[in-house]
């Protein structure tokens, strides 16, 4: 088991080379390789203490041993779920694919993004985190301008660069980190848990500096409010399959490093940007929602959709509590099953009629009654319905963030209605009406193979939204840990923020027992 993560991170890998020689049945082939990292992940969870908040299923051994770089992967109920994610939305990815379309480059770049974003989740070494950061770029660049219409070109240009300039001036962060340590222990490091347990306190001025060059990395790859405009771009030129794994795990990755990253290493800086980084949430929230409502092409509704629920998420993060950060952990695992499976519903009418126009359809539900049934459910979902994933983490965030600000929670509590609106609008617009367009006549419900990669989805959907403890419990556990550690290494003055406005904190670990001893 110890070795159980270096396998999932790198099978993905071998796969990609080994499909180089595969000359027929490749998409079976991938289907086959997927599912057995599928089965993998299954038995990580299978194997994961869920009472226990630290890492687990630890490998590390030196790599450069003069700079304290390191091969460092491990998992927590926060990192957990989110690999198991990229390897249930990569399964379902090559379920989909439609025969007829598939190259083995398409396959062979999807199986090495499915390695790198697993890699991404797991590793501990902050170096090997950047070195999977920086490279999930280039698959999704060459799938991108490869595989998408249209501007496909500039659409991967513009997600490249925006992407990589804002990752640079984050690496900047991560060397200053790791000058901060060597000055301080003596040594060089890149491991984030003994930055955890052994950077000193850095002077909040400096922090405040650290944040915004971590800021600049993560709030493109979310992305927020105004670093946004490379999103839509690149979901209306991508292939389907691109879209999928964009929306679904891609996002998660800036959203998952404010957690890692910005949080526990700048307690102080967290605490003072907590309002502006709301204000942002705030503005993704509404902007997003309304710019959906305006579109005329049904990708761009998930697109911006996409931008206003990741809104939601970061509102959670910066709840700086227990609620708002499970919730914001749940909804991300929530949001990335939703909008892959709206973004695949959106490309299987593509298949069929070549276009997105929402005018060019009307009606549709009475030729593809399973069709609107299917594309319903998640519409609901997507739109927060009770007993469905979308709700239980959009709820918890906006419950996490009251206790910090009841008005600003409001405000973002109108995204459940805005989101109603505009997805039961695309709704009533395509499924309902007269089938005036003779085009739409002898559109062809669900396929088999659509079945196959919908049916998953629905599922899972429906399971984790009448009983989500299964994936809580485990989350509840890290996230308790990760404010024990912001809690343990903030100075009194943001402590006593904790205190006033957020409630006490549970310290679980004997060596944090010493130092609220000390308080």
């Amino acid at each position: 088991m110890d070795c159980l993560l270096t396998l999932l991170i790198f099978f993905p890998f071998f796969g990609a080379i080994l499909g180089i020689v595969i000359k027929e049945n490749l998409k079976s082939y991938a289907v086959v390789i997927s599912g057995i990292e599928l089965a993998l992940a299954g038995l990580l969870w299978f194997g994961f203490d869920v009472n226990n908040a630290e890492m687990q299923f630890l490998t590390s051994f030196p790599v450069i041993i003069d700079y304290g770089i390191s091969y460092c992967v491990g998992v927590d109920g926060i990192s957990l779920f989110l690999v198991i994610l990229s390897a249930f939305i990569s399964f379902i990815g090559f379920i989909y694919l439609d025969e007829k379309n598939e190259t083995k480059k398409l396959i062979i770049s999807l199986l090495f993004l499915e390695g790198i974003m697993i890699g991404v989740f797991c590793a501990l070494d902050v170096i090997l985190f950047y070195v999977f950061w920086e490279l999930s770029l280039v698959p999704m660049l060459y799938i991108i301008g490869a595989w998408g219409s249209g501007s496909r070109i500039y659409a991967a240009v513009k997600f490249f660069l925006y992407t990589f300039l804002g990752s640079l001036i984050m690496l900047v962060g991560i060397l200053v980190l790791a000058l901060i340590y060597a000055d301080s222990e003596g040594h060089w490091s890149f491991n984030l848990l003994e930055w955890y347990a052994s950077l000193e306190t850095i002077p909040v001025g400096l922090q405040m500096w650290l944040f915004v060059a971590f800021f600049c990395g993560l709030a493109v790859k979310v992305p927020m409010f105004p670093f946004h405009t490379w999103l839509p771009y690149a979901h209306g030129q991508a292939p389907t399959i691109g879209s999928i794994i964009l929306a679904a795990v891609l996002l998660k990755m800036g959203t998952y490093g404010f957690i890692r990253f910005s949080l526990p290493l700048f307690p102080d800086a967290s605490v003072a940007f907590l309002y502006p980084m709301a204000i942002l949430s705030l503005i993704m929230i509404i902007y997003g929602a309304m710019v959906a409502f305006a579109q005329e092409d049904i990708k761009q509704v998930i697109a911006y959709s996409s931008i206003s629920h990741m809104g939601v998420i970061m509102i959670g993060i910066f709840s700086l509590n227990l609620e708002g950060i499970t919730g914001s952990v749940f909804f991300m695992l929530s949001h990335g099953i939703i909008s892959g499976a709206l973004f695949m519903l959106v490309g299987m009418i593509y298949e069929r009629r070549h276009t997105k126009i929402i005018t060019e359809f009307g009606g549709i539900a009475q030729v593809m009654p399973h069709y609107a049934a299917i594309f319903g459910i998640m519409m609901m979902a997507s739109a927060g319905l009770p007993l469905t994933m979308g709700f239980v983490g959009e709820f918890l965030s906006l419950l996490g963030f009251f206790q910090v600000s009841p008005i600003m929670a409001g405000m973002a509590g109108v995204s459940i209605i805005f989101g109603a609106v505009y997805m039961l609008n695309l709704y009533r617009k395509v499924f309902y009406g007269k089938l005036n367009n003779e085009n739409n006549y002898k559109l062809q419900d669900l396929s088999k193979r659509e079945w196959a990669a919908l049916l998953p989805l629905v599922a899972v959907v429906i399971w984790l939204g009448i009983y989500p403890k299964p994936i809580l419990n485990p989350i509840n556990e890290s996230v308790n840990k990760t404010l024990n550690i912001l809690y343990i290494r903030a100075q009194q003055e943001t402590r006593d923020f904790f205190g006033v406005y957020i409630g006490d904190i549970i310290i679980k670990d004997d060596n944090m027992q010493d130092s609220e001893g000390e308080k």
